[in-house]
């Protein structure tokens, strides 16, 4: 068994995921990935499952019921890995929109002595590729946003590609994260941020999806904005 891997939460993914599978297998990485598919309806688990014949001891997959959100999706797979001995747990959507080269990168950072790596955005300007300008906008002002709210230095704070070394999310209480859209993204940097860890944030080029269709809507950003105002207040008790 590799000491890394990679989680990939899926739903109606099957433009993508075989694409992504093979491309991080080709990666000069001792890495295993981890699908949490929450019952796509495009048979995108079935997709995986063929290509389990093929890679068998690196290529693992938890089916879920029905589509039970971002934040589940990830704590499940998190603590999978933990169970089975990892000790960098990286996380990256399934459409491209990050680039599977980048987790070299990620996994060395955390190994160099970050206890978490960021892909990040916005640390060298913005660097986002094929948005319309009004979601660029909203999403580096949400970043601005959590910092002010929090006082966290963290630039890009709703990124999703992410490398953590095991301790953290040990030491996190996972059961006890309360956001389950994007905004878990925010929580879990806010809690590694107030346990003292080491964050760093690396710059990467994030590119819209080319194929299948984007899972973001209204209430993710709503979500975002009352709950980081209910999750600063928490951790004060």
């Amino acid at each position: 068994m590799a000491k890394n891997l990679v989680v990939i939460p899926t739903f109606n993914e099957k433009e993508n995921i075989e694409k992504i599978i093979r491309k991080v297998f080709s990666l000069n990485l001792n890495i295993d990935i981890l699908i949490i598919d929450d019952n796509s309806p495009d048979q995108t688990a079935e997709i995986v499952k063929k290509l389990q014949t093929e890679f068998s001891e690196r290529l693992f997959l938890i089916q879920r019921k029905g589509k039970l959100g971002l934040g589940t999706a990830y704590i499940t797979g998190f603590k999978w890995a933990l169970k089975n001995d990892y000790q960098y747990i990286m996380e990256m959507d399934a459409d491209f929109s990050h680039n599977p080269d980048d987790l070299i990168r990620l996994q060395k950072t955390c190994e160099q002595g970050a206890d978490m790596t960021i892909g990040s955005r916005y640390i060298s300007g913005v660097n986002v590729v094929n948005w319309p300008m009004g979601r660029v906008i909203m999403s580096y002002y949400a970043s601005a946003y959590v910092r002010f709210i929090t006082r966290m230095k963290i630039k890009d704070t709703t990124a999703g590609f992410v490398c953590y070394k095991r301790n953290v999310l040990e030491t996190i209480d996972l059961d006890n994260i309360k956001m389950q859209g994007y905004a878990f993204q925010i929580e879990l940097k806010f809690k590694t941020w107030k346990h003292g860890f080491n964050i760093v944030e690396i710059p990467i080029i994030f590119t819209e999806r080319k194929e299948g269709a984007s899972k973001m809507s209204g209430g993710i950003f709503n979500e975002a904005v009352w709950g980081v105002i209910k999750m600063k207040i928490r951790s004060f008790f």
